[in-house]
């Protein structure tokens, strides 16, 4: 997965509207020259979109995973459960509401918004009789994320700049990255990250059941709460980068399982390397279809989501 990750990187590097050489990549890296326009394309655009994407993916995975193992459902996953409609609803409002004209608090806008839905989503399922299952919790999220939607629509439309500007953004796209929210985004997803493996033995005994869990000496709550701050980390920082990008973190995880099976940490590596794999691969794909053109990355996940989804709702639920 590593040399796969590599080598769709260099092809990302290379894609666009203008191809770049191999050696021409190298030569930028090694030798970088300010007035070849081909070196400036590579590290102002391609590169940071490079780093965007991989952050993006690494994060959406692994919150993907990290959600599955919280709620023991088979259909967890940031776009379904609402965490990423809910962070672009609250980057949205907080600009609305003249919290944050310039962006800056964008990512910890987005964190709190995914934490909010997500919080909301999980009482809405505990209501009732039988509660939290995994259809309930599939059907609050799907229920909550399509009110965020609405929200945000209303938003938007209310000022014509702030759609221009966001429009493209809302789609999930990977273009014109800043360097103060890559900054602050790795910082963040790299914590979350720290924090997700270092959990890995209390989630492993949790992901057992809420009874064996705690007769083994886990604080159930406890290490839901971390679980789910860590997983809003991750999602708000992928939210800030890319806009709501979805069903990065329902593929990925459900692949690796099948591949390499029930260990954690195990899987969360493998998720670390899954989700740049494949939206890089979305990307590029994104980038070439209508060249020069191009459609938002959010667009090819979507679509390739809905059909994955599809499928496993179909063998899960016959």
């Amino acid at each position: 997965m590593a040399v796969a990750a590599l080598s769709i990187a260099a092809v990302s590097l290379a894609s666009g509207a203008r191809a770049i050489s191999l050696a021409t990549m190298l030569g930028a890296f090694t030798d970088f020259n300010p007035a070849d326009f081909d070196h400036q394309a590579l590290m102002l655009f391609r590169l940071p979109r490079l780093v965007a994407a991989c952050l993006v993916g690494a994060a959406l995975a692994l919150a993907g995973a990290l959600m599955r193992v919280v709620i023991r459902n088979p259909l967890a996953e940031p776009q379904l459960l609402g965490l990423n409609a809910g962070a672009a609803l609250a980057v949205v409002a907080a600009s609305a509401v003249g919290l944050d004209p310039t962006g800056a608090l964008r990512p910890f806008a987005a964190a709190t918004g995914a934490a909010t839905t997500f919080a909301v989503v999980l009482l809405l399922s505990g209501l009732g009789a039988g509660g939290a299952t995994p259809l309930k919790v599939t059907l609050s999220g799907v229920i909550v994320s399509a009110f965020a939607s609405s929200v945000t629509s209303a938003l938007l439309l209310i000022d014509d700049q702030a759609l221009g500007d966001l429009r493209f953004w809302l789609a999930g796209d990977l273009a014109g990255q800043a360097g103060t929210h890559l900054a602050v985004c790795t910082a963040a997803i790299g914590l979350a990250v720290v924090a997700t493996f270092l959990m890995a033995p209390r989630l492993a005994v949790l992901s057992l059941g809420d009874q064996v869990a705690r007769g083994l000496g886990v604080n159930v709550r406890a290490t839901r709460i971390l679980a789910v701050a860590a997983g809003a980390a991750l999602c708000g920082a992928a939210v800030t980068l890319a806009g709501p990008i979805g069903f990065i973190g329902l593929i990925v995880p459900h692949l690796v399982r099948r591949m390499l099976g029930e260990g954690l940490r195990l899987q969360f590596t493998a998720c670390l390397l899954g989700g740049p794999i494949l939206l890089l691969a979305a990307d590029i794909l994104a980038r070439q279809l209508i060249a020069p053109a191009e459609i938002a990355t959010g667009v090819i996940t979507g679509a390739l989501g809905a059909f994955f989804f599809i499928i496993l709702v179909a063998r899960y639920f016959r």
